[in-house]
């Protein structure tokens, strides 16, 4: 294997072989927009022309490396849409990462060099100049960076403490491309023109095997298992690499031309199909793709997956990227069952339940909060009728529906009765104030209790039945049953209990006696 600079059998991003692309050219630094047709993907976002590498940064945002543009644009992830101004990079940017330290690298092709911005300024640091047509970056377990030169044949480490190169080009097979380092420590490398991947052990910057086999190889991703996912531009599929052995164990169809892969926190691999625009799922767990492959831009090119699940890929003959968002899915609600009155704060957990909405038998709740990784959200239930309801969550990526996840009860609420002593004396007879009086009230509230009847007895005598007013008060009059009272030493009033439309209300009593001023 030879790391002298050529001539590139193949053009890195091969603009002439895909008709619709814009030639980058020195120089090239204003941005161009393209208008972006309709695509079954949730959100298309407008880009600079010919947008290749994504990568998040430190704050949540993603980062776009627009090679014709030959700037780096910033996307907000919480409104899908661009932000700030463009940061000029050399001439054709390309696959792009994040180091540790926060500072973006961008390889650019044409140019010869590699942009680092920081990116808590975006603006940009230094250039790093790199023969060989660098291609793409990657972050190494050291936390330095591993770019590949594709017309170098090689691949060069970069220092993030110094922004220099560092140590001897390490050799690769020709037109290197894409980057993943397995949790052992070794990275793969996706030889394009040579069928090959190359492994590197990235402790000693050298080159453990190569494994043939392959078509056309372009990126590659590690999946759950530390296993590696090549995508094959010449053969439209996947390949899986088990990296304990650095040997092929199986190959997955996928969709055609599939020129980028990455793995999401799902566990799913997903390829970019750029001669069929669209992308691919992968279980990888079964090795299997899942469903139809879901239409984006033209010429999807690269894509990320964010830790909410939001796919984002670039489409470099849209000028755009395309952003999927899955439907969602509700495994539990906590607690599922509350007060008909509603103000139940409850738990959804689930999976993309990002910007969703939820109804609770109808009904819109309120506070809806979605965790960073969409996987759970809190709300208020609305207020609802006694019995099960339906939870439906709805998000832009669509709705899902948990039958009767939530049970509406009518609540029992205690009651407290008080009742105000007679003012009267014996000899001679003679009452000072006419009435007696109750007041019921619901003590989950502290709220008098309106409309509710009130039993007055002295001993076994029924003095009479009231019912309450708006501030919980029954009245009945006493002068008539003056010696009754006197005789039972006061009296008693209860209220039995009642079901209301908002709570069961506990029977309670009271006794007063009597009073002589």
């Amino acid at each position: 294997m030879s790391t002298s600079v050529q001539a590139p059998s193949e053009e890195l991003l091969r603009t002439a072989s895909f008709p619709g692309l814009v030639e980058a050219t020195a120089g090239a630094g204003a941005v161009s927009r393209a208008a972006a047709p309709t695509f079954l993907a949730v959100t298309t976002i407008p880009v600079g022309t010919n947008p290749v590498g994504l990568a998040f940064i430190p704050n949540g945002d993603l980062y776009v490396a627009n090679s014709g543009s030959s700037n780096v644009q910033t996307i907000d992830t919480a409104t899908d849409t661009v932000i700030g101004a463009a940061i000029p990079t050399g001439t054709t940017p390309a696959w792009l990462t994040v180091a540790p330290n926060g500072s973006a690298y961008v390889p650019n092709n044409i140019s010869n060099n590699v942009t680092v911005i920081d990116t808590a300024t975006s603006t940009v640091l230094t250039t790093i100049p790199l023969s060989g047509g660098p291609a793409a970056a990657a972050v190494i377990p050291s936390g330095n960076v591993y770019v590949s030169r594709f017309g170098a044949n090689s691949v060069q480490e970069i220092s993030v403490t110094t922004n220099t190169t560092i140590g001897p080009a390490i050799p690769t097979g020709s037109g290197p491309v894409g980057i993943a380092v397995a949790p052992n420590g070794k990275a793969y490398v996706a030889n394009r023109n040579a069928n090959s991947v190359t492994v590197i052990d990235t402790a000693t910057a050298t080159v453990v095997t190569t494994i043939p086999g392959f078509n056309q190889p372009n990126f590659v991703a590690i999946g759950p298992s530390g296993d590696a996912y090549v995508a094959n531009i010449g053969s439209n599929n996947v390949t899986l690499i088990n990296t304990t052995t650095d040997t092929i164990a199986t190959t997955i169809p996928v969709g055609t031309n599939p020129w980028g892969i990455t793995v999401g926190p799902d566990g799913h691999a997903y390829t970019a199909n750029r001669g069929s625009n669209n992308v691919s799922v992968i279980d990888t767990t079964t090795n299997t793709t899942i469903g139809a492959p879901i239409p984006v831009g033209s010429q999807p090119i690269a894509l990320v997956v964010a830790p909410n699940n939001k796919v984002y890929v670039t489409n470099i003959a849209g000028a755009s990227v395309s952003v999927i968002q899955f439907d969602p899915t509700i495994t539990s609600i906590t607690p599922n069952s509350g007060p008909v009155t509603g103000g139940t704060v409850v738990t959804i957990t689930g999976t993309n339940l990002t910007g969703a909405s939820v109804t609770i038998g109808g009904n819109p709740a309120t506070g809806v909060t979605v965790n960073s990784t969409g996987t759970q959200l809190t709300a208020t239930t609305p207020p609802g009728a006694p019995g099960p309801a339906d939870v439906t969550v709805t998000t832009p990526g669509g709705s899902t529906t948990l039958v009767g996840g939530f049970t509406y009860f009518i609540p029992v609420h205690a009651t407290s009765l008080t009742a105000t002593p007679a003012l009267t004396k014996l000899f001679p007879p003679h009452v000072y104030f006419p009435f007696l009086t109750a007041t019921l009230t619901d003590t989950v509230t502290g709220l008098p209790v309106p409309n509710q009847p009130i039993l007055f007895k002295a001993g076994t005598n029924v003095l009479g039945i009231a019912n309450t007013d708006a501030n919980g008060v029954a009245r009945v009059n006493e002068t008539l049953t003056l010696t009754l009272i006197l005789l039972n030493h006061g009296y008693d009033v209860s209220f039995a209990g009642a079901v209301t439309p908002t709570a069961i209300l506990s029977p309670s009593s009271a006794h007063a006696g009597v009073i002589e001023p």
